[in-house]
């Protein structure tokens, strides 16, 4: 990470996406305590967001898929997120960003935190929506083509991503991680909320073939809200072909499913899934899932180092 050289302090009375429409490369910005309701995009490298703590500095809005813009077009999953990274290098810490729009089964896909973008990290934080609250970019290759021209050239951008969770709380309920980023979940608590359709999907991992390491939950806690029955919660479904997901030393609550993992209905993904395990296997899995051996977990681990 970059050193930070310039140092902004904002209220939440003042307007975050006006600051960060104005900084230069390197500065971090802290945040006093208290809820900025604002859409944000942060498209500015080595830029630092710091709150107090995530339980009293937070950065909330309510986008979701099926609403329409200015131009009676609906807003898709890509453009629901209440904060979007288009930068590299950016850090987040102490902060909270939640999607409060509620309902997605109704409304649609309601991003949190969108990242497109290298060498991101996030520190002590909070993401919490439903349905796909962390994007981590890119997009899957066909979805880039696709909205050509639709969305902007930072939402569409392809290439390397390398994210790090750490210490962070993920809540959802369907497919509440997604993408294509080579990301770290690290001593994470991942929520699985009582959604109004009943279970649920924690990862949806769409990498391709060529990507080695894909989404990887180390030492994190997978943890429920009341409400959410036993057996109903996945660890992962593979978005596309070739999505990657390895578990290292998780600790599982009995909503998690004996199988694990789930194949997204008759897609025949389960032929080229690559989801794992490594540590805490408990039995029942279904067999295409595999045990990491420890040259292979090590592998995993030293990307992000």
């Amino acid at each position: 990470m970059s050193v930070c050289m310039n140092e902004i302090n904002v209220t939440p009375r003042e307007s975050l996406a006006e600051v960060l429409a104005g900084i230069s490369p390197g500065t971090r910005i802290v945040l006093a305590p208290g809820t900025y309701r604002e859409k944000l995009e942060v498209r500015v490298p080595d830029t630092e967001l710091v709150g107090e703590s995530a339980e009293n500095t937070r950065i909330v809005w309510d986008d979701c898929a099926r609403k329409l813009d200015e131009k009676g077009s609906e807003l898709i999953t890509f453009r629901s997120y209440t904060a979007a990274v288009l930068a590299p290098r950016v850090t987040l810490r102490d902060i909270t960003v939640e999607n409060d729009a509620l309902s997605p089964e109704k409304k649609g896909q309601e991003i949190a935190l969108t990242v497109c973008g290298d060498g991101f990290l996030a520190e002590n934080c909070r993401f919490i929506s439903t349905q796909d609250t962390v994007f981590c970019g890119p997009m899957p290759p066909d979805l880039i083509i696709r909205y050509d021209g639709f969305l902007n050239d930072q939402l569409r951008a392809g290439g390397p991503m390398r994210q790090i969770f750490r210490n962070c709380l993920i809540a959802g309920d369907v497919d509440f991680i997604f993408g294509c980023g080579d990301a770290l979940f690290d001593g994470c608590e991942i929520r699985s909320l009582n959604g109004a359709r009943g279970g649920g999907y924690a990862a949806a991992p769409a990498h391709t073939a060529e990507q080695e390491t894909g989404f990887v939950f180390n030492k994190c806690r997978f943890t429920r809200e009341v409400g959410v029955k036993d057996g109903t919660v996945f660890l992962a479904r593979p978005w596309r072909d070739f999505g990657k997901c390895s578990f290292i030393d998780c600790g599982y609550g009995g909503h998690i499913s004996p199988g694990g993992f789930d194949r997204w209905g008759n897609s025949g993904r389960d032929r080229t899934a690559r989801f794992a395990e490594y540590g805490n296997v408990p039995a029942g899995r279904v067999p295409w899932g595999r045990v990491l051996n420890m040259e292979e977990k090590n592998k995993l681990l030293r990307f992000f180092e």
